[in-house]
């Protein structure tokens, strides 16, 4: 059995640990709640955007906007988004893991990634995955305008033919608890499948189709980037909060396991101690 001052220098070590799990939960929290509003409110005007565009390309007769150019998917690029710190349960590694199990089920593609997120980066940099663009620390004050930067990028090269296809795959935010990996492609933009005996008749436009195609499209690529961002990070919060209160409560359990082993050695030294006091007693008579 150990003695009682390594054992109070053990509990003094799981205690101080106790208190940054816990400070970070209370981090977290805080965090999560602004994450969680961001979230909400940019879902409806995401979703209905896409749901709004994906009408309009599926009814229209004009197919020549450079975005929506249906192409054989021979050079790919992903973009995985994951996070710039760890200690979030298995909120990266998961996504890490789909990302892999994408690029195993594409062998005879070419597939590239733009890692948003210093773990994702790290992860397939030290395996010599082709990385063609990082974001790094952009979670800190995540805005518009990093979302504008990305989008604009695939944006480019997409519309150069540099690349066939533009996938995202990130953490949906489901709840505190749960987060739900995504993977949905991006560029060109999917169309919307008629029903079987509905015929999808055009829409009578107030200024030509083309126009509207030119500023639409471009805006919901970036309000998608945008809202992938979001629910990563929301995500990233929830699992964070979830990981140390987790770890807070295994803390106190070992506290707890741990003074009741050190008031056992305790009560054995001193058990021991009067032992030897009552045989040299009785040895004196």
């Amino acid at each position: 059995m150990p003695n009682v001052l390594d054992i109070r220098r053990r509990i003094r070590s799981v205690r101080s640990t106790q208190q940054i799990t816990k400070a970070m939960k209370m981090v977290s929290a805080a965090k999560l709640r602004r994450s969680q509003e961001r979230v909400f409110n940019a879902r409806p005007y995401a979703n209905k955007m896409l749901a709004v565009l994906n009408s309009l390309v599926a009814r229209s007769e004009i197919k020549t906007h450079p975005l929506l150019e249906e192409r054989e998917e021979g050079q790919i690029q992903l973009v995985v988004i994951t996070a710039d710190k760890g200690l979030c349960g298995a909120f990266n590694t998961n996504i890490i893991k789909a990302a892999q199990a994408f690029l195993d089920e594409r062998p005879q593609q070419r597939v590239s990634l733009n890692c948003v997120g210093r773990k994702g980066r790290d992860f397939f940099r030290r395996r010599s995955a082709p990385i063609a663009r990082e974001y790094i620390n952009i979670f800190n004050r995540l805005n518009f305008m990093d979302a504008r930067q990305i989008a604009g990028t695939l944006m480019e090269e997409f519309a150069s033919g540099e690349v066939d296809a533009i996938y995202l795959l990130y953490n949906a935010f489901k709840s505190v608890m749960q987060q739900r990996i995504v993977l949905e492609r991006l560029l060109p933009l999917p169309k919307l499948e008629a029903e079987s005996g509905e015929t999808l008749i055009d829409y009578i436009y107030e200024q030509p189709p083309a126009e509207i195609y030119t500023k639409l499209i471009p805006h919901h690529v970036e309000i998608q980037v945008y809202r992938a961002l979001l629910e990563s990070s929301a995500a990233e919060h929830g699992a964070r909060m979830t990981a140390m209160d987790a770890a807070t409560e295994n803390a106190i359990e070992m506290i707890d396991h741990l003074t009741m082993t050190m008031n056992r050695a305790r009560q054995a030294g001193i058990t021991k101690e009067i032992i030897e006091i009552v045989s040299g007693a009785a040895a004196l008579e």
